[in-house]
């Protein structure tokens, strides 16, 4: 147990400052998390039937939060993730654990204010995670900020430029702690003027112990598939690849990685076109 958080009952860790809230709401325990109804159901249609995702508001100032259950996650799922992640752990602990490490690096992340679970002998039973909604930050999927979306004229190329460069700035931070998301599209990456960028949705986050450059250059291919080619300039994506490496010009192996990365990027894009789907970076 991480020693900030207090435990309210043997399957169920708070952070002392969302404690209270969660009592008055009586969810201080494991059977009673699971049987709220509150707050509204978010549906999507590639959550299975053993794993819910729940919006409620917690406390006075009300702040917004967001619960992952899992319940009976097969035990298939449960042995890939335990060997992804190097460690055994409850399939919700997957959302937590990379958010202290991340922290440690300036690499800015959700709260939790709450987890547990309980295990059926060797396998999990169930177990969740309570996350606090980012403040005042917007996914870039969402909103891009206006130095890239005003006009040339309008927009100042300086700002356009820093922009970029501290998302690589944040991209490097983030791989430098070891971790790489798997998930790393510019929906799951937030940014507020005042605070930054922000990373959420963790679960499948993990350190790779082999091929790491494998998995970088799917986390790369991933937020350039997602940066909307009408917006992102080939300019920009050049910045931001040198300021991710740190380098002033590409080298030979640079260009070879980059040719990987499109290639990758449109064996994607084919998928979902052959859907009938938009793709961002072939606007």
């Amino acid at each position: 147990m991480n020693s900030e958080y207090v435990q309210l009952c043997p399957d169920v860790f708070v952070h002392p400052d969302y404690a209270e809230s969660l009592k008055q709401m009586h969810l201080d325990t494991l059977d009673a998390i699971f049987a709220f109804e509150g707050g509204t159901a978010l549906v999507k249609k590639e959550l299975t039937h053993w794993r819910s995702r729940t919006e409620f508001v917690i406390g006075n100032p009300p702040q917004r939060c967001f619960m992952k259950r899992y319940v009976g996650p097969p035990r298939m799922t449960q042995l890939r993730n335990w060997m992804a992640h190097g460690r055994k752990a409850l399939t919700a602990m997957y959302d937590y654990l990379p958010c202290r490490p991340l922290e440690q690096a300036s690499v800015g992340t959700y709260q939790t204010i709450a987890y547990g679970g309980r295990w059926h002998g060797l396998f999990e039973d169930r177990s969740f995670v309570i996350l606090l909604e980012i403040p005042k930050a917007q996914s870039l999927e969402k909103q891009l900020p206006d130095c890239l979306t005003r006009s040339p004229l309008e927009s100042s190329q300086t700002e356009r430029v820093a922009f970029i460069h501290s998302l690589a700035d944040f991209v490097r931070r983030f791989h430098q702690t070891g971790y790489c998301h798997r998930d790393l599209y510019l929906c799951h990456i937030f940014y507020s003027a005042a605070n930054g960028f922000s990373l959420i949705d963790l679960q499948r986050a993990f350190q790779p112990r082999l091929c790491r450059r494998r998995w970088i250059l799917k986390d790369l291919t991933q937020l350039y598939y997602s940066s909307p080619g009408d917006v992102i300039s080939r300019s920009d994506r050049l910045r931001f690849y040198l300021r991710y490496c740190q380098k002033e010009r590409l080298m030979s192996s640079d260009r070879r990685f980059i040719r990987q990365l499109k290639r990758k990027a449109w064996r994607m894009a084919d998928r979902e076109i052959r859907r009938g789907k938009e793709v961002p970076f072939a606007k």
